[in-house]
């Protein structure tokens, strides 16, 4: 495997031949807005070494040769985010305004994480196995109530939640609600922790995933906040992209069906748990409350199989809603896969230390 990154220029080459038609060289120097004078060895070099990491493909000969992206430009392909979001949205061209059963096929076909990627997770169930053997139960519980506050604040952050770090702490600990801060926002912390201990309680019960298990996490997160239970009837819109979900029961039924299918697939646990990540925002099952409930549903089965789950608690929480939208709009997954890692790189190195 070729694990060669594109630089900055190269991907922004990238980035202008997604959205056109093939291109010579000089057509490219011309308009892909390198914002830099690039001599013409400089770019050949450039587009050579994409054509060496599969990126690129060329059509024609000689002076007529043209350059176009390859499928391997798709899925897992590097993306530049800030470069992407830069167009507004009603001007950007999706790969679907819809909702793509296709993308089910790319998913199943598709090693989603890397040799050195499911290194991370290893050596992080490894740590964990050892350390639940090993540490003082009451430390265990500790370290336990310290990752429930910090899963419950930065997943209510995400969700435009207000509350500090520290008030999300004396909520829990205390049960005292910050003053300035609505009775929702507290609730949706509490319901945060209250779904992560049945979590930990119940362990053993997501070792695969139901659309039970799917639908009872969701009742517990979205708890008291005026969220109706169970699947949507209607349609809804995504704030910041034309992409559109699906807009029926049935339909909505049938792409959780898949989706739940493909967990039974030949794939590794952290890349399932990816896949839920995903597909759950992707679908947007419910009324509301989509994407805590993939981040909690992902969680439960890294953790009752063994792995370290996330608290997203060192992630941006605007880029990770860009993850999200490029791949609603692109089914580009690189950056959601790329935080996932590093999330799971900053608990195996931030918790049962």
């Amino acid at each position: 495997m070729n694990e060669t990154k594109p630089t900055s220029r190269q991907q922004k080459i990238l980035d202008f031949l997604a959205k056109t038609t093939p291109k010579t060289r000089a057509e490219i120097a011309k308009e892909a807005n390198l914002e830099e004078k690039v001599s013409k060895i400089t770019l050949l070099r450039d587009l050579n070494s994409l054509i060496d990491q599969g990126l690129l493909a060329t059509e024609g000969k000689g002076r007529y040769v043209k350059y176009k992206t390859t499928r391997k430009t798709g899925l897992l392909s590097p993306v530049g985010l800030d470069n992407y979001f830069e167009t507004p949205p009603d001007s950007r061209t999706l790969k679907s305004e819809n909702f793509n059963f296709s993308v089910f096929s790319a998913l199943k076909s598709a090693k989603l994480l890397n040799p050195k990627e499911e290194a991370i997770f290893e050596q992080g169930r490894e740590k964990l196995t050892k350390k639940f053997k090993t540490l003082d139960p009451t430390i265990i519980r500790k370290e336990l109530e310290r990752f429930t506050i910090e899963l419950s604040w930065k997943s209510s952050q995400i969700e435009g939640n207000t509350y500090s770090l520290l008030e999300t702490e004396e909520l829990i600990k205390n049960k005292k609600e910050a003053k300035g801060h609505s009775k929702e926002e507290a609730l949706m912390i509490l319901n945060h922790k209250e779904a992560f201990g049945t979590i930990l309680e119940h362990k053993k019960d997501y070792r695969e995933i139901s659309l039970h298990d799917l639908r009872a996490l969701h009742a517990t997160l979205t708890k008291d906040l005026e969220i109706k239970e169970g699947l949507r009837k209607h349609a809804v819109g995504i704030t910041g992209t034309k992409y559109i979900p699906l807009d029926n029961q049935q339909q909505i039924t049938e792409a959780l069906e898949k989706t739940l299918r493909l967990l039974k697939n030949e794939k590794s646990i952290p890349e399932k748990a990816l896949l839920l990540l995903a597909m759950i925002s992707y679908i947007q099952p419910f009324g509301d409350g989509n994407k805590r409930t993939s981040r909690m549903i992902s969680n439960a089965l890294l953790l009752a199989n063994g792995y370290y789950p996330l608290s997203y608690r060192s992630v941006d929480e605007v880029e990770y809603k860009k993850a999200l939208l490029l791949f609603y709009e692109q089914n580009n997954l690189f950056h959601l896969k790329r935080l996932f890692v590093e999330q799971q790189e900053f608990a195996v190195k931030s918790y049962f230390i």
